[in-house]
């Protein structure tokens, strides 16, 4: 049974019969959200050994949120199919019931730090910097995990705003790992002339990092953080075009071999960017570095895409992107405070209380 499977069969057997009886008219939502390989339905055997069992979300409207927690202190049986009801997690070593009792607007401020209560009607929607202080796997401890249960519609008009970016902030995310690719592409051939093999293969990777997420976003999906990158990617429509090149980037024994997976990666890109209808270039996306038997991607590859934002809130910020794309340390990215007012210092200089769609 797989974590999904058993949070499910959780509420339908013991959770819900206990709200019914015990909280009959509180507006509710139950499903698996937050953490966890199961929330995105990649768990297995491995997984057990720690955070997996009885876990569920139960979303109700905040001044019910401590009665609720009571009752359900007071009600769980001891264990189900086997499993406690009550246990200690890695972050949190209290032995206690895992229903995740919350607020919807504030379940998702725990996960992303932004503001999607009441006040987010009468202020336009979601800024420019909120999206970019967001990284993928924060979204995905919202929108990821199956909702069993709705009766109140909130948290399922919260995962649609979340869904995806606005289409300019969308076109400037990709056009700044586009430009990722453009600065570093090169110096894999010439690290490797040089004789600086190690040097060679450390660029790749990076570059085949900013590919990976330039999958994720030209196929409109969330990246999730870096241990399920490669197996979501896998099942991307890109992945069959793209994937092998990937591989054998890293894989190959000589920068030259590098050099031209690498070429086919991009070429595959971006015919998928032009495939799904976003701005493209006429022809190939790389070219020869200058005179240098190394390849350089075009320019207008990111560049058709700025062109292309009309949103003047989007049209003023430089080539940085969002905060997955300047920061890869874990604590940075996984700490929600800190990204705000990080996008705030790089981004709201030029962005400052601009709005996105949305």
């Amino acid at each position: 049974m797989s974590g999904i499977e058993l949070a499910r069969a959780y509420w339908a057997d013991v959770v819900r019969p206990i709200l019914d009886r015990e909280a009959p008219g509180v507006p509710r939502a139950a499903g698996r959200l937050g953490t966890g390989s199961d929330v995105l339905g990649l768990d297995d055997d491995t997984s057990r050994d720690h955070d997996w069992g009885l876990r569920l979300t139960l979303l109700v409207p905040a001044e019910h949120v401590d009665d609720v927690d009571q009752v359900l202190a007071g009600s769980l049986p001891a264990s189900y199919r086997g499993w406690p009801t009550a246990f200690a997690l890695t972050w949190d070593p209290a032995v206690r019931h895992r229903v995740e009792v919350a607020a919807p607007a504030d379940l998702v401020r725990s996960r992303t730090g932004l503001d999607v209560g009441d006040g987010l009607k009468t202020s336009g929607g979601l800024k420019v910097t909120d999206w970019l202080s967001l990284t993928g796997q924060a979204v995905l401890e919202v929108t990821a995990g199956p909702v069993f249960e709705d009766t109140s519609g909130e948290i399922t008009a919260l995962r649609e705003l979340l869904a995806w970016y606005p289409h300019d902030v969308w076109l400037h995310v990709l056009a700044a790992d586009w430009t990722r690719v453009e600065q570093e592409l090169p110096f894999v051939g010439r690290t490797g002339q040089r004789g600086d093999d190690l040097g060679s293969r450390l660029i790749a990777a990076r570059l085949v990092t900013a590919l990976i997420r330039l999958g994720f976003l030209l196929e409109r999906r969330w990246p999730p953080y870096s241990k399920w990158a490669g197996t979501m990617f896998a099942g991307l429509p890109v992945a069959p075009s793209a994937g092998g090149h990937l591989g054998t980037v890293l894989a190959a024994p000589t920068w030259q071999e590098r050099d031209a997976a690498l070429r086919a990666a991009c070429e595959a890109l971006h015919e998928r960017q032009r495939a799904v209808g976003l701005p493209a270039l006429d022809g190939p996306a790389c070219e020869p570095f200058y005179d240098r038997p190394f390849t350089g991607l075009r320019t207008g590859v990111a560049g058709t895409l700025r062109a292309a934002v009309t949103d003047p809130a989007v049209r003023v910020l430089s080539h940085r992107g969002g905060v997955e794309q300047w920061v890869d340390d874990v604590g940075t990215l996984t700490d929600k405070d800190l990204r705000g007012r990080l996008t705030q210092v790089l981004v709201g200089q030029s962005g400052r209380d601009g709005q996105g769609q949305g």
